[in-house]
């Protein structure tokens, strides 16, 4: 069964300044869930160094010509914190996390954080995680960053146990327990569905294979979908997956006027062949009003049109 083709916006959680208060982050997801935008999502970073440049370095995990949206001395909002919060001053939109840096957390207070947001939003929550690209971050954090990878495995692993079990054993060779309890468990079957990020490479394929909902690509690999797409699906098929059963993470096409603005109908209509591609979830950076009406309208038109585009009722 085809996979129903989703629309999301990001919520400008982080900022290079002091944006003076934050209501305008819940007067967006109050509109969105309003308007029947099908998820909002909201990016991670705990702390930074200043080795801002590594963010295009590909081989430390960054993007290659890509830069960090602010300074050192951003301001970002810790996301799970601000989703709890979102969610309770919304009603039907799901929330996500893009990306989580799961690993700086300790798995069983994750765990527990992550189910506690499930229940009390209903089973809105949808954790996306990666490995990141800061060094400086894990080591603040006391963690290695060259074995981050392993790391998020491993936190992973710990939070589906807690979620799934309810009398949980675990070992590893970082963590050893036995006949624990955590409850309440999360609302949705399965626990929270997790979404990893990553380029095309085996690492993340076996990520996929062991814990994901769905994909949300990065750095080369989010430029080149047309490829990425069937090398992933091949790569997580291979580590004994179905690939049809993920989702796929990719940008609303942007058309533009003869004023140079957004024209929301004919971007719409560039979404088909995306989705006969195999994107699933599509990320809009539209330009939305600032006005509380001319917002509304505006992301209730934008909705239409996308369902209208890909057949949805």
């Amino acid at each position: 069964m085809a996979l129903e083709p989703r629309i999301s916006l990001s919520l400008p959680t982080f900022s290079a300044e002091d944006p003076g208060g934050w209501d305008h982050v819940v007067d967006l997801a109050r509109a969105a869930d309003e308007a029947g935008v099908d998820q909002l999502v909201v990016s991670d970073h705990v702390a930074f160094g200043e080795n801002l440049e590594a963010y295009a370095r590909p081989e430390l995990g960054g993007s290659e010509g890509g830069k960090q949206p602010t300074g050192p001395d951003g301001h970002w909002l810790e996301p799970l914190t601000v989703l709890t919060y979102v969610a309770a001053r919304t009603e039907r939109v799901r929330l996500g996390t893009n990306i989580l840096l799961a690993a700086l957390r300790r798995p069983v207070v994750l765990a527990k954080t992550a189910a506690t947001i499930d229940v009390l939003s209903g089973g809105r929550l949808d954790l996306g995680v990666g490995v990141g690209w800061q060094r400086e971050e894990y080591e603040a954090a006391g963690l290695e960053f060259d074995g981050r990878g392993a790391l998020l495995d491993h936190t992973l692993a710990v939070c589906q146990a807690l979620w799934s079990e309810s009398r949980a054993d675990f070992d590893d060779d970082r963590l050893q327990f036995h006949a624990i309890h955590q409850m309440p468990k999360p609302r949705q079957r399965g626990g929270v569905p997790i979404w990893v990020s990553g380029t095309v490479n085996a690492a993340v394929a076996r990520r996929l294979a062991q814990f994901g909902a769905g994909w949300i690509p990065w750095g080369r690999s989010a430029g080149d979908l047309a490829s990425a797409i069937p090398e992933m699906r091949a790569a997580v098929d291979a580590a004994g997956r179905d690939a049809t059963e993920l989702r796929v993470v990719g940008y609303l096409p942007v058309a533009r006027d003869d004023d140079g603005g957004v024209d929301v109908k004919r971007s719409m209509e560039r979404v088909p062949p995306l989705v006969d591609l195999g994107i699933t979830d599509f990320r809009a950076g539209l330009p939305i009003p600032r006005e509380p009406d001319q917002r509304s309208e505006y992301l209730s038109d934008a909705v239409g049109a996308f369902r209208s585009a890909v057949g949805r009722a």
